[in-house]
């Protein structure tokens, strides 16, 4: 369990970045899989995240989670909200609710946790690449401003997620993005006659177009191993035929 230093200062937010340990999930979903869209048994998934949950919040009845399609879509859930839990497609969640859990599942993409100190809202975002070009950090901090946040009180954590050396892409790839603007050509390394992508950092200058300043990075490589956590590109290299997802979470107290 790893939390944001920027987040932690604040008394009425309650968050953590899971890695793999604690839960009861075996074999190549040891141990905290919180992937309801995994092969795993349900019932160890189900209770996965009834640890998750009792961690940061014992009232609420259950942990809020969308259908993620790497998308830029996003969902907004006010005080008197009664949508019903993962049944929207989605890869962000807006709410004001208190003592309401929503969380973003990963296992490589970037996970996004924010916080508005006076307007009171929270925000998790699953920033794959796919979202990422497509705008979902864009299109959630307008959201939140329009809806009376202000950038000077945002604050934001980036997740643990897949680094540069780890991230080895093809041409087609990285052309879609300089496509999109010629200026993301310096999120991309060739090393080796090999292409690697900086997905943290450009989702980090997104928030910073958007000029949101308090920013944390926990540098944190899913891929590596010995960091414990789940990574899709390493279940891929194993050979594993699915994987694990690591859970982010954040609730207003």
């Amino acid at each position: 369990m790893i939390t944001s230093k920027k987040l932690s200062k604040f008394s009425d937010i309650s968050h953590a970045f899971f890695n793999k340990y604690g839960g009861v999930s075996k074999g190549i979903y040891k141990s905290l899989n919180c992937g309801i869209g995994s092969k795993d048994k349900k019932n160890y998934v189900k209770k996965n995240l009834e640890i998750v949950k009792r961690k940061i919040c014992r009232k609420s009845k259950e942990i809020f989670l969308v259908n993620q399609v790497h998308s830029n879509k996003f969902i907004f859930l006010s005080k008197n909200s009664k949508i019903k839990n993962r049944s929207i497609k989605a890869d962000a969640i807006i709410t004001e609710k208190t003592n309401f859990p929503i969380a973003v599942l990963t296992a490589d993409c970037v996970p996004l946790l924010i916080f508005d100190k006076k307007r009171k809202i929270i925000a998790a975002i699953h920033a794959g690449w796919k979202g990422a070009l497509k705008g979902i950090v864009n299109k959630v901090i307008k959201f939140m401003l329009k809806k009376g946040c202000s950038r000077k009180d945002i604050s934001v954590a980036i997740g643990p997620s897949i680094t540069q050396k780890n991230y080895k892409i093809k041409i087609d790839f990285k052309n879609k993005f300089i496509k999109k603007h010629k200026k993301n050509k310096i999120f991309f390394k060739n090393q080796n006659g090999l292409i690697y992508f900086d997905l943290p950092n450009f989702i980090k200058s997104q928030l910073k177009f958007n000029k949101i300043n308090k920013i944390d990075m926990v540098n944190i490589d899913t891929y590596d191993k010995k960091n414990n956590f789940f990574s899709a590109r390493r279940s891929l290299k194993l050979k594993h035929d699915d994987y694990g997802r690591n859970i982010s979470i954040i609730m207003i107290n």
